[in-house]
């Protein structure tokens, strides 16, 4: 079905064009020395960036991906500052339940549109500030992700793994057992999240020690993800971006098969965060490929 075009779309192109005419002797004036002085003494400084690299696999073991990720990376750039903005997300369906793909595809779609919408008018002018807190504005965007897929796919979930960049700081909204993790260029790292298993809670508790829980025939099962209950608690926090490091988001598809040493090793070896994803991918096939496998990394040059 043909869609209309938006008004300002149909305004565009009801006006007709021509070129401009040339402008013969034009005269310029050199800058005044003091002004030229000035300007010479100003450093060149180079927009910093947010660049990212996503890879995805089926896996070996699953025969449809329920898996969504959404990765968007924006710079707000002048003559002496730049606003790097990122909005990254891993959304896992959960396994066994109907409908986990139509899950996370829709709390993955709602929660990107509710944030850019809510962003929007500070996206158009950045020396304003946005409307609402940003962990607030996580969490009402979180919430109105858990009616979407209420109302999506009924009986099912999924996970939810959120990072929101904005400069140098990043406000993380999480529920489930998606991760988000922190990569430094020495090879060393840590999970800024935590799992909402139950398994991660018998561990917390101290009745079962780290080795056991990653071999626990129930590790798999949560307590707490998108679609499941009335009531949601997401976990809702604010850290500084890695200095000059690596912000990785994967599903459970990677982390449950490779462990966090040959993770962070891997990402620091590769060549760049592409080539680093999909070594990431590959790995966790190689092991078996037991789910889905979806990973974003992010990264500032500049």
């Amino acid at each position: 079905m043909k869609k209309n075009k938006p008004t300002f779309l149909r305004w565009f192109h009801s006006k007709k064009t021509k070129p401009l005419s040339a402008v013969n002797n034009v005269i310029t004036i050199p800058l005044a020395d003091h002004l030229s002085s000035e300007a010479a003494k100003r450093p060149h400084m180079e927009p910093q960036q947010l660049v990212y690299g996503c890879a995805q696999s089926v896996g070996k073991q699953r025969d449809h991906n329920e898996d969504s990720l959404f990765a968007l990376s924006l710079v707000m750039g002048g003559q002496e500052t730049s606003q790097p903005i990122g909005l990254f997300i891993i959304a896992d369906g959960m396994g066994g339940h109907q409908y986990g793909e139509v899950a996370s595809a829709t709390a993955t779609r709602t929660l990107a549109g509710y944030i850019l919408k809510k962003l929007h008018p500070f996206l158009m002018n950045p020396t304003e500030s946005p409307d609402e807190p940003l962990q607030e504005l996580m969490r009402n965007a979180i919430n109105e992700a858990q009616r979407a897929v209420t109302q999506a796919a009924p009986g099912s979930g999924t996970t939810l793994t959120v990072a929101l960049v904005l400069g140098q700081q990043v406000t993380f909204g999480h529920v489930g057992d998606s991760r988000a993790y922190a990569i430094h260029p020495y090879g060393s790292g840590q999970v800024l999240t935590r799992d909402h298993s139950l398994v991660k809670r018998l561990e917390e508790l101290g009745q079962i020690s780290s080795d056991e829980a990653a071999t626990h025939p129930q590790r798999n099962v949560l307590y707490r993800a998108l679609g499941q209950g009335d009531v949601l608690e997401p976990d809702i926090f604010t850290a500084p971006f890695p200095q000059f490091g690596t912000l990785l988001l994967c599903s459970d598809g990677l982390w449950s098969v490779i462990t966090d040493s040959n993770l962070y090793e891997t990402v620091v070896k590769s060549a760049n965060l592409q080539e680093a994803g999909q070594k990431l991918v590959t790995a966790a096939n190689d092991a078996g490929g037991p789910d889905n496998i979806s990973v974003i990394l992010v990264q500032f040059v500049g």
